[in-house]
């Protein structure tokens, strides 16, 4: 158990059963009244984000998750197989956990996988990752006021929006946080 007064950005706890990580944190204290604490924390299991005050003598479990490197092989028809690069154990993981994820996945790519007591949370991508571009709309001449763009697919077939100047088979770099255009590779 751990006292709330000593929680921060990036820790992870357990509370009524959930899993939380603290997003923001600040210490109240008024006049006469005794201290209190207030946390911005998201659900790791369903990703709500709430807010929360705590007393200054509160206690909350810790939650210690384990991070592991794996490697994306295969869609397996809904479920996404990784496989452990040390171990090679191979976990399967539910698509529908992972939708966003999913647009950014080429197979063979490396992600770290959050897991707490056997329990998989999630995938954590690399921020920027480097995509071919397989479709892209032809530049239109004269379309260039400010920052003009066009739509086009990388090889996950997911749509984003790039510069006028690349082209079909070029290769740029995707924020996979966002999604969006960051540069050439």
């Amino acid at each position: 158990m751990i006292n709330v007064g000593d929680l921060r950005p990036g820790m992870t706890f357990q509370l009524d059963g959930n899993l939380f990580v603290v997003l923001e944190y600040s210490h109240n204290k008024t006049a006469r009244a005794a201290a209190n604490i207030r946390v911005k924390m998201k659900n790791m299991r369903t990703g709500t984000t709430t807010e929360t005050t705590f007393g200054n003598s509160e206690k909350v479990a810790r939650a210690h998750i384990e991070k592991r490197k794996m490697q994306y092989l295969y869609n397996n028809g809904g479920m996404l197989v990784f496989m452990d690069t040390e171990t090679y154990d191979q976990i399967e993981i539910s698509s529908e956990n992972l939708t966003w994820e999913m647009n950014f996945m080429k197979e063979s790519d490396e992600v770290e996988i959050t897991q707490f007591e056997g329990e998989v949370l999630g995938v954590a991508l690399p921020v920027n990752v480097p995509f071919k571009i397989i479709e892209a709309e032809p530049a239109v001449k004269g379309d260039t006021a400010t920052g003009a763009t066009k739509n086009a697919v990388i090889e996950t077939g997911f749509s984003i929006r790039v510069p006028l100047f690349i082209s079909e088979g070029e290769t740029v770099i995707v924020n996979t946080t966002d999604g969006k255009y960051v540069g050439r590779a």
